[in-house]
């Protein structure tokens, strides 16, 4: 059994942040995969939060209306701003 006199943390801002990217990765990687140009769908999806800019392929749709439109935007700011 292991040793156990340590506190262990959990970050569920972390956790979001990955699920985030994990998503967006996918749904851009299937957009490209289909010929489309990726970050101008997706730029569409945020801006009208109409799913028809992302395709159907993969389940790509499905997954972006997973996350919260706000919240995209926002981790997309904060990972721009901080590199």
């Amino acid at each position: 059994m292991e040793d156990m006199d340590f506190t262990r943390k959990f970050n569920i801002r972390y956790e979001k942040d990955q699920e985030i990217k994990a998503i967006l990765t996918s749904v851009y990687d299937s957009l490209k995969q289909k010929g489309y140009d990726p970050i101008n769908q997706i730029v569409g999806y945020i801006l009208s939060e109409d799913p028809t800019y992302i395709t159907n392929y993969n389940n790509a749709r499905a997954l972006i209306r997973k996350l919260d439109r706000d919240e995209l935007l926002q981790e997309l700011v904060k990972q721009y701003l901080s590199e």
